[in-house]
């Protein structure tokens, strides 16, 4: 814990972002992380609340209270070692998880959650200006070798931690950069990529391999990577996108954000895209209420769009959650990103009925209001209306990660199309094919980053424990 009395004495200090006019004219990070001592200020908040509930709540359990008691002693050296040790990649958590941990705090039963999140970011950033991030080479070889397929959170802290035990690790990815949808999926606003960059050459430091343009299915054969190697952890994530089959949906201008996304990082990485789908001066609709929704309109507005509307189909969440009832699970309550504060009208409960156009190229939208009953949707009599539309992007979550690396293996599916691998008994982690492992999004489908990450650790266990009979990596 803290201060005895911090969370008596301190209010809850939010991180802090760039003026709106000024972030929107680039794609660099806008979030001005806690100094030192404002950081040890929060840090000071965490109660000694005996049942450390946002532990349990934090996917990768990190020992939360420790490196806040650390970080109001200003010991930030001790705190990024408590921190690495249950997360391999916290500058990625700082960022972009939505933190279960500060739902699941005591003090927010009645108060302001402590800032959890602001202070991971503090520690992890800290650390890597101190030089305190070091590679962690094994000392002993095993002679197993390992695949990993696919570099994104799951494939990356797999790969880390059987690394770091001795085994000689390769990891795969389909794309020309490592980092999978961290580096794709992720708009370099919310997470630039120098970050993965860094993480890579302390990993390759640490023995792992990494090779691009290497698609499973496609250019590289599963036999043989179950023959060359002595286990394959599948580690790539939800990319098959929920598709809208709407009259005009055929039109030009209407596309899965993932293609939006996709493009617009790989210009700022500095690749050449062909036809980029671009939002400048275009009146842009988002379909779909979440996170991917949500860089969509960061995005339109980083190019400048005429307007940005963004629909959501089920029915707008209450401004608070009522706190008695929920905590300490996620709670649903109506969140607003940094993207919408850039510019955008919201809408809720909207179903989207038809996409209208002229000469092939979309131009319009018609849309009807919905109400819920006992978990059904009817639409509104009456409620119809129509909107222009030069853009329409669809945002509504993944059904499955990618087929055809599941079925290049022949291992088994559960009903969203997932691989199907248990998380208990002697065989976790395990498909229905010998040597061959899922973690992350390709075994429970569309998540989190940091449950990604809890995967690949608890995955890299089980197949240490595979390879050797048993395993000294954490949980």
């Amino acid at each position: 814990m803290g201060k005895v009395t911090g969370f008596l004495e301190f209010e809850r200090l939010n991180e802090s972002y760039l003026p709106v006019v000024d972030r929107v004219r680039n794609y660099k990070e806008f979030v001005l992380r806690l100094s030192d001592e404002k950081a040890g200020v929060q840090g000071a908040r965490c109660m000694d609340c005996g049942i450390p509930f946002c532990t349990t709540g934090c996917p990768v359990n990190n020992i939360i209270p420790d490196w806040n008691d650390l970080v109001y002693q200003q010991n930030w050296q001790q705190a990024i070692e408590v921190l690495h040790s249950t997360n391999n990649f916290p500058e990625f958590t700082g960022r972009i998880c939505p933190a279960p941990c500060e739902a699941a705090c005591t003090l927010n039963i009645n108060a302001d959650a402590v800032g959890i999140k602001s202070i991971e970011h503090a520690i992890i950033d800290h650390a890597w200006e101190q030089d305190w991030v070091k590679p962690q080479p094994a000392k002993d070889k095993t002679g197993k070798k390992i695949a990993v397929v696919g570099s994104g959170p799951a494939g990356l802290a797999a790969a880390q931690q059987l690394a770091r035990v001795g085994h000689s690790v390769v990891v795969l990815e389909k794309e020309s950069r490592i980092g999978g949808l961290l580096r794709y999926g992720i708009p370099d606003f919310k997470l630039e990529k120098s970050h993965i960059d860094k993480r890579m050459q302390q990993m390759q430091a640490e023995g792992v391999e990494f090779r691009v343009n290497q698609y499973v299915g496609v250019n590289v054969d599963a036999a043989t990577l179950t023959s060359e190697f002595d286990a394959v952890v599948l580690a790539g994530g939800a990319e098959h996108p929920r598709d809208l089959p709407i009259p005009g949906r055929e039109l030009d201008g209407v596309h899965f954000a993932m293609d939006f996304l996709v493009a617009q990082n790989k210009v700022v990485a500095g690749d050449k895209v062909e036809d980029q789908i671009l939002a400048s001066g275009k009146h842009v609709i988002v379909i779909g209420g979440g996170d991917t929704g949500s860089d969509c309109v960061g995005t339109s507005n980083r190019h400048g769009a005429a307007s940005v509307t963004q629909f959501e189909l089920m029915p707008q969440p209450p401004a608070h959650e009522n706190k008695e009832l929920v905590w300490p699970n996620w709670p649903i309550k109506l969140r607003t990103s940094s993207s919408h504060e850039e510019g955008c009208e919201r809408d809720w409960a909207v179903m989207t009925k038809a996409l209208t156009g002229e000469n092939g190229k979309v131009t319009g939208l018609t849309a009807a209001r919905v109400e819920w009953r006992d978990g059904r949707m009817q639409e509104i009599p009456g409620s119809e209306f129509a909107l222009k539309a030069d853009l329409v992007l669809l945002a509504m979550g993944f059904v499955s990660p990618l087929q055809k690396v599941l079925d290049a293996f022949g291992v088994e599916k559960d009903a969203r199309g997932n691989a199907q691998a248990s998380t208990e008994g002697a065989r976790s982690y395990a498909t229905s094919q010998p040597k061959v492992f899922a973690a992350g999004d390709m075994r429970r489908g569309q998540s989190l980053v940091v449950w990604a990450i809890r995967e690949g650790r608890q995955c890299a266990r089980a197949v240490d424990e595979f390879l050797m009979g048993s395993s000294t990596l954490p949980r």
